[in-house]
């Protein structure tokens, strides 16, 4: 399975190495990435695959929700057909 993975926030350092950390913890490949600084935010998304992964996809939201609070960014985690569907024109 594929999941979208998007963080935004107040550009800091050490934001893709933690969300990159976690993911290989849990044996969760980044399968692609794109990341920019947009009017002074830091922008990222990310495909991951979970085909190998420890968790499931609700685990690694509250994961990466407990994350987003203590790095002061807003992470969401979306099945990439979900996203697909979702930003079809």
């Amino acid at each position: 399975m594929n999941a979208i993975i998007t963080v935004v926030g107040s550009d800091k350092v050490g934001i893709i190495a933690k969300v990159s950390a976690l993911l290989a913890e849990h044996s969760i490949n980044i399968a692609d990435i794109t990341q920019t600084i947009l009017s002074g935010n830091f922008v990222m998304m990310m495909m991951v695959n979970l085909d190998k992964a420890d968790i499931d996809v609700d685990k690694l939201r509250q994961i990466l929700s407990d994350t987003s609070s203590e790095m002061g960014v807003e992470i969401n985690v979306m099945a990439e057909k979900v996203f697909s569907a979702m930003n079809r024109i």
